[in-house]
């Protein structure tokens, strides 16, 4: 399968009043040609940041500190702002979480839609309107001609977050990141934008990223997961691997946080504690403060990559072949798992 975007070691911080935070710490990961990877992890993990890196969008105080992003054997960090710009929306696009924010309130959809059209492929306008009204029908917008001489308030939550969906696949990119394009939708709704996207990414064979807290999405739309706990990725497989054979104790957390039909008034589980500050990041494994299957030596050492298959590996102690073998339940997708400490 080709691959299209590699990240490697990417380090992100940001400079605050109370000073510097290390939002990304060491990343890596790739994605190929037609494939949908998910990213997941509770708010301030480093998910979103992560992808507006490769957007090259941070936030005035936010800078690389290091890595490199590999996409068409350029390395995106080294580009300009100029020459990033002429990647973004073209190659590489991303569709936000509030579609209310996305879109200009002041411009007709039909115009939003066909900027970029026009900077990227060079249409004229005729030719951007035609285009532009195939997108709003693509998405499912009934009456596309009417809807595109339209502001975003006539718009419902839905329609607009279909809208941006039309707008990022207006110039065919071969990168589409999601972040988390759901959250602000209700439930019913949420399935029709994710069952859209599903059937738009097999028309288009563009890959995805997909940014998310909700483990429930990622079992429905992803090929490959990765954890992401403080900064860092802990957990990195296949859909099967993340959800069937779980190794790292925040992978475990996640799962056992999902409320499910046969739960019980008292069953749901909760990860205690809070994430740890990323300005003073904890020695070790970031996670051990939070767990009940921590070891003496999470917190003096963080542990590697461990290898389980060729397709999974986890950052956790308990995988090494000298740690004490000793079963706990836990409680995982509902369900009573045996596993070894």
């Amino acid at each position: 399968m080709e691959k299209l975007l590699e990240v490697k070691n990417l380090c992100v911080n940001f400079n605050t009043y109370g000073g510097e935070v290390q939002a990304v710490r060491g990343v890596t990961f790739d994605l190929h040609k037609g494939e949908t990877l998910a990213i997941v992890g509770e708010s301030g993990s480093g998910k979103s940041v992560a992808c507006k890196t490769i957007m090259r969008i941070l936030s005035a105080n936010g800078y690389i500190k290091d890595g490199e992003i590999l996409f068409d054997g350029k390395d995106l960090t080294k580009l300009s702002e100029s020459e990033m710009e002429k990647l973004r929306g073209k190659d590489i696009a991303m569709i936000f979480q509030d579609p209310m924010t996305s879109l200009n309130p002041t411009m007709t959809i039909g115009k939003q839609i066909m900027e970029g059209i026009v900077k990227h492929q060079g249409l004229g306008k005729d030719e951007a309107k035609t285009k532009a009204i195939e997108l709003i029908d693509l998405v499912g917008i009934s009456e596309p001609e009417k809807r595109f001489k339209q502001y975003p308030h006539q718009f419902s939550g839905g329609m607009r977050q279909r809208i941006v969906i039309a707008i990022s696949l207006a110039c065919n990119p071969k990168v589409l990141i999601a972040d988390e394009p759901t959250t602000a939708l209700d439930v019913t709704i949420q399935a029709q934008i994710l069952e859209l996207m599903k059937d738009l990414q097999e028309k288009t064979e563009a890959a995805l990223i997909f940014i998310t807290h909700d483990l429930g999405v990622v079992a429905n739309m992803a090929d490959r997961v990765a954890v992401m706990y403080a900064g860092k990725i802990v957990e990195y497989g296949t859909s099967s691997d993340i959800f069937y054979n779980p190794q790292h104790p925040y992978t475990w957390g996640l799962l056992g946080s999902m409320p499910t039909l046969d739960i019980g008034d008292n069953d749901l589980y909760n990860i205690p504690g809070t994430p740890p500050d990323l300005m003073h990041p904890p020695k070790g494994d970031a996670f051990s403060l939070r767990s009940d299957f921590a070891l003496k030596i999470d917190g003096l050492a963080e542990p590697p990559m461990f290898k389980v298959s060729d397709t999974h590996y986890a950052a956790t102690w308990l995988l090494h072949p000298l740690a004490k073998k000793t079963e706990k339940p836990i409680n995982v997708s509902r369900k009573k798992v045996s596993i070894d400490e």
